[in-house]
């Protein structure tokens, strides 16, 4: 997307999304949720914890003592990750915002490579 510059380096459009959807604040907003830290609460129960960006690995892969550096050659840094404890279920939160017409595909070609 080409948006004040020139490439995906230059626009701000979808850094200012990012900045503006954030998963706890969505969570402290909806009856019966709240947020501590990194851990998520419903109705004063721990349910999950969720991370963004760097507390991915320095919070949740540390504190599982997993060394990603023996599985993956770089840190790609997931906008935000939820970790739910009732079903042992991690998911992977990319935020994409696009303000004109065109392909996505070079933002999502690394999911397989996120994922493992």
């Amino acid at each position: 997307m080409i948006f004040g510059g020139k490439g995906g380096s230059k626009t701000k459009s979808g850094l200012e999304f990012e900045s503006r959807s954030d998963l706890k604040a969505i969570f402290e907003k909806i009856p019966n949720y709240k947020v501590q830290g990194n851990d998520l609460f419903l109705t004063n129960k721990l349910v999950a914890h969720v991370y963004k960006k760097h507390e991915f690995y320095n919070k949740f892969l540390k504190g599982l003592n997993i060394n990603w550096k023996g599985i993956i050659s770089k840190q790609l840094l997931p906008d935000e990750s939820i970790f739910v404890i009732n079903n042992n279920r991690l998911f992977i939160i990319e935020m994409k915002f696009q303000k004109v017409q065109g392909s996505v595909d070079e933002k999502l070609q690394t999911c397989d490579f996120k994922k493992r």
